[in-house]
């Protein structure tokens, strides 16, 4: 990964410390661009209230001299600034990181960052679609009658349908190329976060959906070119998938959480429902931990439980 040249408010040692620490994510964890952009704002914003909070750019040794007192200070900071606990939780992760590196390196050791409580966070649960709505999201028809071109329309049908049939996420269906067509019976390879593969099945209704959109594209589609191209033939963005989802949302009067990602949460929480085991699902879905696919089993006991308080005699009040 090229790590381009950007100004950090540290001294020397800690610069070219930052810079390795950045090539580390990238090779070695191999972590996506997106998150190796993200560890690198957050360390930035770490090291520009150090030089403000210490008085001069931050060195080595400063890290290393560091006391519980100063990382408090620049949580609080960052609450001042209007940040969620999330995104506070995220920014010390992200300042332990880089601490460890320097550990690790032999650079000298950060300790009062691991002495530092990280923030409690509430935790939500996946809000899935419902499985009727979820259907007619990834069914084209749903969308007659909209001014759109056909083809336009059966590409975004075929891509809510990946999401909602093989559990992937929006990158991981729009860095398909032309030469990984989803085909029914053949096992679909799925890149995901840190560069991991996965198989996921293709059932036939996906598969349909994406024929029918290859057999009205206008566009010539390179076998390693993308599978899904925008209107002018380029790459599909992100965007125009979340715009879709957002105008699918109106039309069936579903809640502003019925979004792409919710169909993935969907696909998990369906099989679940239909007898899927946590291990098969934690495999479709690439999750590292077991730990994080087990959330889905507290969404679907929060929606018996909703069923039985809604329709059980003795559950409602006389």
């Amino acid at each position: 990964m090229n790590i381009p040249e950007i100004a950090l408010p540290a001294a020397p040692d800690a610069q070219r410390e930052f810079r390795a620490w950045l090539v580390h994510l990238a090779a070695e964890r191999r972590l996506s661009a997106l998150s190796v952009e993200a560890y690198g704002r957050d360390v930035r914003f770490f090291l520009g209230f150090l030089q403000e909070h210490l008085g001069g750019p931050p060195s080595l040794a400063d890290l290393e001299a560091l006391q519980p007192r100063d990382i408090r200070a620049f949580l609080a900071r960052r609450r001042s600034e209007g940040l969620s606990s999330r995104s506070v939780m995220r920014a010390l992760a992200a300042a332990r990181s880089f601490a460890r590196f320097l550990e690790r390196q032999g650079r000298g050791s950060a300790s009062a960052l691991a002495a530092v409580r990280a923030p409690k966070i509430a935790r939500s649960l996946p809000k899935p679609v419902p499985a009727s709505a979820a259907r007619q999201i990834v069914d084209a028809e749903t969308r007659a009658g909209d001014a759109r071109e056909p083809w336009i329309l059966a590409r975004d049908a075929a891509v809510l349908s990946l999401l909602y049939g093989c559990g992937l996420r929006i990158a991981e269906a729009l860095s398909l190329t032309r030469a990984e067509v989803p085909l029914a019976g053949r096992p679909l390879t799925v890149t995901g976060k840190g560069g991991k593969t996965r198989q996921v099945p293709v059932i036939p209704a996906v598969a349909d959906a994406v024929t029918a959109y290859l057999d009205t594209c206008p566009w010539t589609l390179k076998p390693d070119g993308p599978l899904f191209v925008g209107a002018k033939g380029g790459p599909l963005s992100p965007r125009i998938v979340q715009r879709a989802m957002q105008e699918m949302r109106g039309a069936l009067g579903l809640p502003e959480t019925a979004t792409p990602h919710a169909l993935r949460h969907s696909f998990a929480t369906h099989l679940l429902a239909r007898g899927g085991d946590l291990r098969s699902i934690q495999e479709l879905l690439g999750h590292a931990s077991l730990s994080t696919t087990q959330i889905y089993t507290e969404v679907d006991a929060a929606r018996l439980i909703a069923v039985h308080a809604a329709t059980h005699p003795r559950a409602r009040s006389a």
